[in-house]
């Protein structure tokens, strides 16, 4: 099954160990791990385990998309701003001797470690099988074409590319997000009148076209 372009807040939390770590920040989602394996047993990394599974975007500007800084009040130099304490690839304040600057690229900057984007919004949608009954409640990203949300919900029916998918009773295009298909994101509606989502989420209807896709 391909990776998914977008990530929700929770996919991004189950990557959350020092042998599985995940990031966000500034809309991006990294995986660190293998960084993480480079440099096992430095220091340096704690603040980064520390935050594993976590969106990091207060460490960053959103301008410049570099770590944010601030003038060092001894020295009166600009400076990387840290307050949980120096992380790797972050220069220390003052020269030393055991500062190594050719790594290349910082670990922010590096697109090896790039998988995705953090979703703007996720949202809950209810897809019916209509041969079956089953229903299946789905967190996706509002940016997901209908045909990224068959790929989370194929996990529980094999054969969900043999089905056309409807809303309201008209069908639904596949190479278009929720929203281009007109499937209200009702969300925050239901968020402020505590309705149970299991009721009033919108539902895809699943409609069986007579043959055995298998994704």
């Amino acid at each position: 099954m391909p990776r998914s372009k977008y990530y929700t807040p929770d996919e991004v939390s189950a990557h959350n160990s020092a042998a599985d770590l995940w990031v966000s920040f500034v809309g991006k989602v990294c995986d660190l791990t293998p960084l993480v394996r480079e440099h096992r047993g430095d220091i340096l990394l704690l603040p980064i385990i520390e935050c594993a599974g976590k969106d990091i975007s207060h460490w960053f500007d959103p301008k410049t998309k570099d770590i944010l800084t601030h003038v060092d009040p001894v020295t009166s130099c600009v400076k990387y701003f840290t307050p949980r304490g120096r992380f790797l690839h972050v220069p220390p304040p003052r020269p030393r001797s055991d500062w190594d600057n050719d790594f290349g690229r910082p670990w922010w900057r590096d697109p090896r470690y790039e998988v995705g984007y953090l979703t703007a919004k996720s949202r809950w949608v209810r897809v019916v099988n209509t041969l079956t009954s089953q229903e299946q409640l789905l967190e996706v990203c509002s940016e997901e074409t209908l045909e990224e949300v068959l790929h989370r919900y194929v996990r529980y029916n094999a054969h969900a590319g043999s089905y056309t998918w409807k809303h309201a009773g008209t069908p639904l295009l596949m190479d278009r997000t929720l929203g281009e298909n007109g499937v209200p994101d009702e969300d925050p509606d239901m968020d402020r009148c505590r309705l149970d989502r299991d009721l009033f989420t919108p539902a895809i209807c699943l409609y069986f076209n007579d043959d055995l896709t298998e994704l």
